[in-house]
Order: structure tokens, then C-alpha cells, then sequence
């Protein structure tokens, strides 16, 4: 019993002691040393407001911090938060009133994340001696290491934003971040979680370090990134204006030696948009890629970039050079003999308007395209080949019903058989243009021509359908032509969602009294005696 009362009375002196030695220790005499000791290292101004000793969790409570941003980007805190938990070594601190710092720990900061146009970031300058301000005269005039075996960031809000400001900035809540044994002389380990606007979440585990003394964004870097449900049209990765949106899960690595950037992985996106005037994929698109960045140049290489949906494989590769606000394309996709099922699906996202109530089945599709241009102007140039495919729920026959009459060939069925469609094409913001067609029906015969779509939708094509089979119609018939081929000229104008067809008569007459007289006329395969007999009906007689 003896002993017990022993214990007794020791753990109340101790609990005494721990309750009154906090009001003979002034945490806030060590003020002044904590703020030049975060500022010497940071080289940014670190202002501490209350301190409060705390000696059950061995910590000092320092209330209303706040660490500033480089002048060059802006007057306010590039990081302020509510409080700090210092931790300290007790023994020390109560003895001989030295403060050993074994921690740090920001309890719900706000941290504000600036990138000027030529890629240089707010944080570039941390821990360089030439943001810091000019030395104390009675202080040494060398930074101080910082050294803390554990710095924690609880439950933050990260700002990202641009410099000069383009409206609001991108919010990403819950950030948490531990590092074990910092130093910015010596690599150390990171794990980072953080929310992302639209409700998703990103995590990195890796190491950091050494901190690049002239620019902190260019430090060592090994990672392994997740990503779950990134919002591609409110992240800062896209520009709005490039109409890019849909939510994406990405999971790979990225290695950094401070000059460039290596980082590879599988990029998986659903609901995904490429234009503005496009509507959600009806599939996911699945992207292996691999990719080199220089950090001080803003370029990069494309070296892998394996493109599927479905059973459709395409290969993206080139390079990108970032200028200020803009990112300059140099592309090339090739995807040959692509299934039609798997790529329908994309058209949508890609602007592309089918006639309504149709789709594309069967078949496939090779391309080979070059895309070069800023991301937001891009110019896309290359041949597309489509075959053996259909276009289910669009009768080609019925809207060309009098062309289909020449031909003496009937429209049946609701659908439109396609042999081969081939085209090389232009595509920009200023619209389509698609040269050399040729497109091969079976009900109707070889159409050829070429034409433009308009960023609208609006078509104008000029085409000829050579038409092959039996007897032909009354026009022919009036052209004194019999079987074998006939060439017949049409437009199609209206819309890429409801075009019209309009066969050019005179111009089919034209073409067919032309052939007639090059066979009946002496001279006529020279021109001569045709231009003779054509000029009667269109051309003006020269003056004498």
C-alpha cells in the first residue's frame, strides 16, 4: 500500500507540474526565434501570432501563421493558416529554454498555387536566398537548415491560379500531406492526397529532394500517381476553350532528375468530349502513353501513345512546345483497319453529325492524320479510308430517287451500303474540307466529287455519281443515250444532320451532248469543232 501512495503522490506532482510549468514558460519569448529560423529557410517573411506550450502532446501552438507569397507574383500570404502545432523536444525547452523543433504540423491552411504565362510557378523561389530579405546586420548573413523529422499539412484548401489572373481559381479541397525527415539539403519521402473540383481525389507517394536552391519546381522528383474521377473541364490540366471534357482515372508514374520530366502510365476516360460543339462518348477511351518533358524549355515528346476503344487501336505521337498561354502541336495518329462498332461511339464527342436517326455499322476504318497547330486552333490534315461499313436508318437511294431513276436501279431498304469511302481532308476552326471522295455504292454506283462542312454543319459538295446498270431514264433517253455508264452531277447541301441532294440536269446534258459530239464530230476529241458548236449556247461571240 506503501508503494502505491508512493506512485500516488509522484504522478500528482508530476500532473501539477505539467499543469503549472506552461505559466512559467512564455512559448511566446521563442516567437521571434521560431519566425527568423521559418524565414531564413523559406526565404519568405513568416509571421507566427500566439504561442500556447502545450506539454501533454510535447507541442507549441502557434495561432494565425501565415508565410508570404514572391512579390513578383503577389502581396498576399502564399500560405496563411489558423494554427501551427510545433513539436518540441521537452526537456530542453523546460531546463534550458531551447527549442529543438522535432515537427510541424498546419492545421487547415490555404495555400495559393500562381503560374505566369512562361511557366515560372510562385514556389520556384522557396528556399532561395535571392527572394529572401536583406539580413538582419547583427545576424549571420547564411540561410538556416531547415531540418524537421516530420511535416505534416492537415486538411487544406489548394488555390491554383493564373498569373496574370484569368478568373476564378481551380479549388482543391481535403490536401493532406506528410513528409518524414525533411531537409532541402538531402531527398526525403512524400505521400500527398488531395479532393478534386467535381468531387474526385489524387494521390502521390514518392520521394523529393534535393530542393533545386535556384528553383524549387525544377527539385528531383520519383512518384507514383492515382487519380479517380478527374473532372477534365473544371481541372487546370485543359483549357476551357478547347471544349475538352468527360472524367478520367489515371494511374502511372513520373521521375523528374530537375531537368526533365519523364512520366508514363494509363489514362481512362469516360464521358469523354472533344469539342465544343460535341456531346459524351458513349464508350471509354483508354490511353498508354509515354512522355518526356523539358522543365526549362516547356516542351516535350510524345513517344508512346497506344489510343483504344473497344477493339479500335490507333498510335498519337509527336511533340508540343508550350508558349506562354498557348501549347503548339506537332501530332501524327495512324490507326489502321479500326473496327466501325467500337469507333461510332466517338463521333459525338468529335463533332461529328451523322444524318438523324442514323448510324454507322460494320466495317472498318484507317486513318492517317496529322494534327499541328495551337491546341485551341489545331489544324488537322490526312486521308481517311471507311470500308466495307453501313449507314443503318439512311437510305441514300430515296434521297437520290431522280439520280436513281437514271440508272433504272430502285431504292429499296432502309440502309446504305458502303464499299469504300475514301478522302483526304482538311479540318479546322474554320471548318471541313474533304477532297479527292470516292465512295463506292453498290445500289447506286462510284460517286466522286468534293466539298466543305462549315463549323455550323452547313454542307456544300459538288459530286458525280457514275452510275452503272440497265436501261436508264427518260432524260437519258432524251439525250439519245443508251445503256452503259452515265455520269450524272448533284450537290448536297443543308446539314450534316438533314442534307439534301439536288442532281444538276443541265449540267448531266451538258456532260452527256459533249460526249455525243467529241464521238459524231471530225475533230471533236481535238475540241475544236466543240468549242465551235458550244459557244451557240453559252459563249459570246469575240469582237471583230
Amino acid at each position: 500500500m506503501k508503494a502505491v501512495k508512493i506512485a500516488g503522490i509522484v504522478l500528482a506532482v508530476l500532473l501539477v507540474l505539467a499543469i503549472a510549468i506552461p505559466f512559467f514558460i512564455d512559448a511566446n519569448s521563442f516567437r521571434p526565434r521560431l519566425e527568423s529560423e521559418l524565414t531564413d529557410a523559406l526565404g519568405r517573411q513568416v509571421k507566427v501570432g500566439n504561442l500556447k506550450l502545450s506539454l501533454f502532446s510535447g507541442s507549441v501552438e502557434a495561432q494565425d501563421i501565415s508565410i508570404a507569397d514572391d512579390p513578383k507574383f503577389s502581396n498576399s500570404p502564399f500560405i496563411k493558416a489558423k494554427s501551427l502545432q510545433v513539436g518540441v523536444e521537452m526537456m530542453p525547452l523546460i531546463f534550458s529554454k531551447v527549442l529543438h523543433v522535432t515537427g510541424l504540423t498546419l492545421e487547415k491552411p490555404e495555400i495559393t498555387v500562381l503560374r505566369t504565362p512562361a511557366g515560372v510557378w510562385n514556389y520556384s523561389s522557396i528556399g532561395n536566398s535571392g527572394a529572401k530579405p536583406a539580413p538582419d546586420k547583427t545576424s549571420s548573413s547564411s540561410p538556416a537548415e531547415l531540418s524537421v523529422k516530420k511535416l505534416n499539412i492537415s486538411d487544406g484548401k489548394l488555390y491554383f491560379g493564373n498569373v496574370p489572373s484569368k478568373g476564378a481559381p481551380h479549388v482543391y479541397d481535403r490536401v493532406n500531406v506528410e513528409v518524414r525527415d525533411f531537409s532541402f539539403k538531402s531527398q526525403f519521402p512524400v505521400t500527398a492526397s488531395l479532393g478534386l473540383p467535381g468531387g474526385g481525389t489524387a494521390k502521390m507517394n514518392g520521394t523529393v529532394g534535393p530542393i533545386n536552391a535556384t528553383d524549387a519546381s525544377l527539385t528531383p522528383l520519383q512518384a507514383k500517381i492515382d487519380i479517380n474521377r478527374l473532372d477534365l473541364s473544371q481541372s487546370a490540366f485543359v483549357d476551357p476553350a478547347a471544349g475538352i471534357a468527360g472524367l478520367a482515372d489515371f494511374d502511372g508514374k513520373l521521375a523528374s532528375d530537375g531537368r526533365v520530366a519523364k512520366t508514363s502510365g494509363t489514362l481512362k476516360a469516360d464521358k469523354l468530349k472533344l469539342s465544343p460543339k460535341g456531346s459524351p462518348a458513349g464508350r471509354p477511351v483508354q490511353v498508354v502513353y509515354s512522355l518526356d518533358h523539358d522543365l526549362q524549355k516547356q516542351s516535350g515528346v510524345l513517344s508512346q501513345g497506344n489510343v483504344s476503344m473497344g477493339k479500335a487501336l490507333a498510335q498519337l505521337t509527336g511533340t508540343y512546345q508550350m508558349q506562354g498561354d498557348t501549347t503548339i502541336l506537332n501530332m501524327k495518329l495512324v490507326g489502321q483497319g479500326m473496327p466501325v462498332d467500337d469507333l461510332e461511339a466517338m463521333l459525338p464527342a468529335m463533332g461529328v453529325v451523322l444524318p438523324s436517326g442514323s448510324d454507322l455499322k460494320g466495317g472498318s476504318l484507317t486513318a492517317n492524320l496529322n494534327m499541328i497547330g495551337p491546341a485551341d486552333k489545331l489544324v488537322t490534315t490526312g486521308s481517311v479510308r471507311l470500308s466495307d461499313s453501313k449507314l443503318a436508318g439512311f437510305n441514300l437511294g430515296s434521297k437520290l430517287s431522280a439520280i436513281s431513276a437514271l440508272s433504272g436501279k430502285g431504292s429499296t431498304g432502309s440502309d446504305t451500303s458502303i464499299q469504300n469511302l475514301s478522302t483526304n481532308l482538311r479540318s479546322g476552326p474554320e471548318g471541313s474540307r474533304f477532297d479527292t471522295m470516292n465512295l463506292t455504292i453498290p445500289a447506286l454506283g462510284v460517286v466522286t466529287g468534293a466539298g466543305t462542312i462549315s463549323p455550323a454543319g452547313a454542307l456544300n459538295f459538288k459530286m458525280n455519281a457514275n452510275l452503272s446498270g440497265g436501261a436508264v431514264g427518260a432524260v437519258t433517253q432524251l439525250a439519245g443515250i443508251g445503256g452503259g455508264k452515265s455520269s450524272v452531277p448533284f450537290s448536297i447541301t443543308g446539314t450534316t444532320s438533314n442534307p439534301s441532294f439536288m442532281p444538276d440536269v443541265g449540267g448531266m446534258l451538258s456532260n452527256q451532248l459533249g460526249n455525243q459530239l467529241k464521238g459524231a464530230i471530225p475533230g471533236g476529241d481535238k475540241g475544236s469543232a466543240l468549242e465551235g458548236l458550244t459557244g451557240l449556247f453559252g459563249k459570246k461571240k469575240k469582237p471583230r
